[in-house]
């Protein structure tokens, strides 16, 4: 992976979304505006959330497209959106959401280096108490390595 997954300009803290929906339209249209995927991919992310639940336990959620969205991925990347108040995910709280896209296999990388971070407690209550992407950035920035 040799461009940035993660940057600044991709992460939001104090996001706001009233549903589901428009949580993944937001975390979504990051990866467009950063010119990461074409927009319809962000269709594909609505497509994969009606086959299977994004949402992955400890407040997360991980929208990311259909296997046929991976024609729309022009880099791999991800969006980070950090809610204040919870986003009610199918009857679970979700406080971060991570839209991914990923070229190839390297959606498998990125997802892997989230789940073991995510896997432990005390680092989803470390992520939801920062103040700034550039804080953001710095705790998850191993998926740029």
């Amino acid at each position: 992976m040799s461009q940035t997954i993660l940057s600044t300009e991709t992460i939001k803290v104090k996001a706001e979304a009233r549903s589901k929906e428009e949580a993944i339209k937001a975390a979504g249209t990051l990866l467009v505006e950063k010119g990461y995927v074409e927009p319809n991919y962000v269709d594909k992310m609505f497509e994969r959330e009606t086959v299977t639940s994004t949402y992955l336990g400890n407040y997360l959620a991980i929208p990311h497209g259909t296997e046929e969205a991976k024609e729309q991925v022009i880099h791999s990347g991800m969006s980070v959106l950090v809610f204040d108040d919870p986003v009610d995910w199918d009857g679970q709280e979700v406080r971060v959401v991570i839209g991914i896209a990923g070229k190839g296999t390297e959606h498998l990388d990125i997802l892997s280096k989230i789940a073991i971070t995510f896997s432990e407690e005390e680092n989803v209550e470390r992520l939801l108490s920062l103040e700034s992407a550039q804080e953001v950035l710095a705790f998850l920035g191993e998926v740029n390595e």
